[in-house]
């Protein structure tokens, strides 16, 4: 037996597409999450520790107050805390991000918003065109 789970989606088309978790508004979870591989979806209030080789998606009613250490999120709602991630970053048009953030590339969609440091790891492939432009701005 399958169930909506807002725009049409059912628990089957969530499986086929790597969703492994999902809390939804009206759950309060505190304590640590482990994203071994797939997808994550938070809709929910989360407080402590994420970390793994999967992905995050924090939706729009999502709030995070957590040190976060994946492969990759997607934030449309609000966190609040350490972000790393591995391969990438999208921050999207409502989506907040207070406190630091390690990661190899940041999308920041038009209306998203980041509040800290950004560390950008430089990946071995990429240092010889990186020393290039910063050698070009000192010749400025």
């Amino acid at each position: 037996m399958a169930f909506g789970l807002g725009r049409g989606k059912k628990v089957s088309d969530l499986v086929k597409h790597g969703v492994i978790a999902m809390l939804e508004p009206g759950a309060e979870i505190e304590g640590k999450m482990k994203v071994a591989s797939g997808t994550a979806r938070l809709n929910s209030h989360f407080k402590g520790e994420i970390e793994g080789e999967g992905a995050l998606v924090v939706l729009e009613r999502g709030e995070l107050e957590a040190a976060i250490n994946i492969k990759s999120a997607v934030v449309s709602g609000k966190v609040k805390g350490s972000v790393r991630v591995k391969d990438r970053l999208e921050i999207r048009g409502r989506g907040v991000i207070l406190g630091d953030i390690y990661t190899p590339v940041l999308i920041v969609e038009p209306g998203g918003y980041f509040e800290g440091q950004c560390h950008m790891p430089v990946q071995e492939g990429d240092a010889p065109k990186l020393t290039e432009v910063l050698n070009k701005e000192d010749d400025l």
